[in-house]
């Protein structure tokens, strides 16, 4: 091998290693709050793609931040959901790839819509399975407070409130025997009474974005969830993935930040609509850091950069 050969390799190992942590522990821990916590969907890929190496900087991360909990916003499980609380699918998409220290955190799931072309209740059931996943139901709410800020997560399971899942009975068997009018009324409650310091709804599926998936998933979203979040004069945020890319969405007749998170493996390409702050088709996740004065939520890529901050101010 030439001396030129030999120096392009080792050049191109050392921008290799440099762009794998290109961003520094230290940088990491001006970003922490009180109250700190992880944003991710769409990760189910048996470890490949990019699964593995953003599941180490999240643990890499919670070395350096206090990382509370992680919310997962739907599709673990890629491409047919899970069988059982048994089946394999649990170990190559979940356990085996968040086996960090730092990652042995309470996880707050939803279902996404792989996740319904499976066994929906084994998802719910693998809460007596492992310690920390958290899914008492279909929808719940959480309250989490921290020296003094509370934040409230109401997280919906937005497949059953979207008529396209529900009348493709042979894929997704079990949306349609979900009630769609208690989950919303439920949603419309929790609201109704939400106190909070600050209020962040998450489910699977985009209320607006760009994406080549049925508009019709939208038009539900809009008509049905929307419609509530508009309401109550109290959600700060409306995250969710499904999309597997980052958008951030503002529409002039509402205070609401609508925030796509993207893929934790395989992202999609992505172009700005209207009322696009910001989109990247790159993959990540996204850190949720929380003070009484200010909510942030940072789009990380898989590197551990900054792409872009959702910033919320009292």
């Amino acid at each position: 091998m030439n001396l030129r050969k030999k120096t392009w390799m080792v050049l191109g190992l050392i921008f290799t290693v440099t762009m794998a942590w290109a961003q520094e522990p230290s940088a990491w821990k001006t970003l922490e709050k009180p109250l700190n916590f992880y944003l991710a969907n769409d990760l189910g890929r048996n470890g490949y793609y990019d699964q593995k190496p953003i599941a180490e900087v999240m643990g890499k991360m919670a070395e350096t931040i206090d990382v509370e909990f992680v919310v997962a916003a739907g599709d673990v499980h890629h491409f047919e959901g899970v069988r059982s609380v048994d089946d394999p699918l649990w170990l190559t998409n979940y356990e085996l790839i968040y086996s960090h220290p730092d990652l042995m955190l309470p996880w707050y799931p939803i279902l996404g819509n792989h996740e319904y072309r499976g066994n929906t209740q084994a998802v719910l059931d693998y809460s007596n399975v492992s310690a920390r996943w958290q899914m008492p139901s279909r929808y719940y709410t959480k309250v989490i407070e921290e020296d003094g800020t509370t934040i409230r997560l109401v997280m919906i399971d937005t497949s059953s409130l979207l008529d396209k899942y529900r009348e493709d009975t042979a894929k997704y068997p079990d949306a349609c025997k979900q009630d769609m009018d208690k989950q919303l009324a439920w949603i419309d409650s929790v609201l109704a009474v939400a106190r909070e310091d600050w209020v962040m709804v998450v489910g699977h599926h985009p209320i607006y974005a760009d994406t080549d998936k049925d508009e019709s998933e939208r038009s539900d979203m809009q008509k049905r969830v929307d419609s509530l979040l508009r309401k109550h004069d109290n959600v700060d945020m409306y995250v969710c993935g499904h999309i597997h890319n980052f958008q951030h969405i503002r529409k002039s007749d509402s205070d609401i930040d609508y925030v796509v998170n993207t893929s934790g493996s395989l992202a999609r390409e992505v172009k700005p609509v209207k009322g696009t702050l910001f989109c990247s088709g790159a993959t990540g996740f996204s850190l949720v850091t929380v003070d009484k004065n200010e909510l942030c939520l940072y789009m990380m890529e898989k590197n551990g950069e900054v792409l872009h901050t959702v910033r919320r101010s009292k």
